[in-house]
């Protein structure tokens, strides 16, 4: 068992193609059939169904041991350059959409003035895909709502927001600085898809104040649904992060006075020790939020009043 016949087997799990693997490894489609063979007869077992290119239950096993293998070795390498003073090495993040936003371009734009052989490759999607993703080993490090359920990751707070009314400027209640839940229910709303846990929050909420929320559209992603009520197709219940505050247009911020915040932090794994490379990310992410999040209206770091 050796490194190329791991890493053969996850390119064939993650293209379900031997030959986009043999192309994405920079070889040939004789050489990832081999490794994977030959790992398979160490194994004794059959790790990659070839009537449809997916991983066996015992595939499924191997490759997710053979990412953290993978992973060591890179932390490894990243290790030994650091004892010389260079931070090398290649990270995997995730970023909830609406944190990415504002937080990517001052992140790539600090990491690379002062970690330049560090190599980031960016995941945006939703917290659960991302916690999904971070337990399995294909991300490093992840930015999502806390807390974090898995007990195979573990999480610190970065910052907390609030939950905000997006509303058209001829809406009633665009003349208010405030709302109250019962005051958001009486009217049509844009609002998450239910299964989301933004979603469930709200719902908890409403259900506390013995309201429950009109909606006009229901929508699983937060960009999609902040674009709508940008456009004016109607109130929109957000997270203050998704309301850019340089943005401009024919609507208002609206607070809602008695819904609680919610948290965001950064997640890893519990198991084995970052590497500096995933160190030096770490540390940028915490320097970009001490600096931006009070510029972000509705946002402010964990801890603060």
């Amino acid at each position: 068992m050796d490194q190329r016949q791991l890493r053969a087997l996850l390119a064939v799990g993650e293209h379900r193609s031997f030959s986009a693997a043999a192309k994405a490894l920079n070889t040939v489609q004789s050489n990832v059939s081999t490794h994977v063979a030959r790992l398979e007869r160490e194994l004794g077992v059959t790790l990659i169904d070839r009537a449809v290119n997916e991983l066996t239950a015992e595939g499924r096993v191997v490759a997710e041991r053979a990412r953290r293998i993978d992973h060591e070795y890179e932390a490894l390498a990243s290790d030994v350059a650091a004892m010389r003073d260079v931070v090398t090495g290649s990270v995997r993040i995730g970023i909830i959409g609406t944190t990415a936003r504002w937080i990517v371009p001052g992140f790539l734009t600090r990491l690379k003035a002062h970690y330049p052989e560090v190599r980031v490759v960016i995941l945006d999607a939703t917290t659960s895909s991302l916690v999904l993703h971070l337990a399995g080993g294909q991300l490093d490090l992840a930015i999502v709502n806390t807390p974090v359920e898995d007990p195979e990751l573990s999480s610190e707070d970065l910052f907390v927001e609030q939950r905000i009314l997006v509303v058209p400027l001829e809406h009633p209640l665009a003349d208010r600085d405030s709302v109250t839940l019962a005051e958001v229910a009486k009217h049509e709303v844009l609002i998450s898809a239910v299964g989301t846990s933004f979603r469930s929050e709200l719902d908890e909420a409403a259900e506390r104040v013995g309201v429950r929320f009109i909606s006009k559209a229901e929508i699983d992603g937060m960009r999609l649904l902040a674009s709508l009520a940008f456009s004016g197709y109607g109130a929109a219940v957000l997270p203050a992060s998704a309301v850019p505050g340089t943005l401009d247009g024919a609507w208002r911020r609206v607070m809602i006075s008695d819904i609680s915040t919610r948290s965001v932090g950064l997640a890893r794994r519990r198991r084995g020790l970052l590497s500096p490379a995933e160190r030096a990310v770490a540390e940028v992410i915490r320097e970009v939020v001490a600096d931006e999040v009070p510029q972000q209206p509705g946002l402010a770091l964990t801890g603060t009043p």
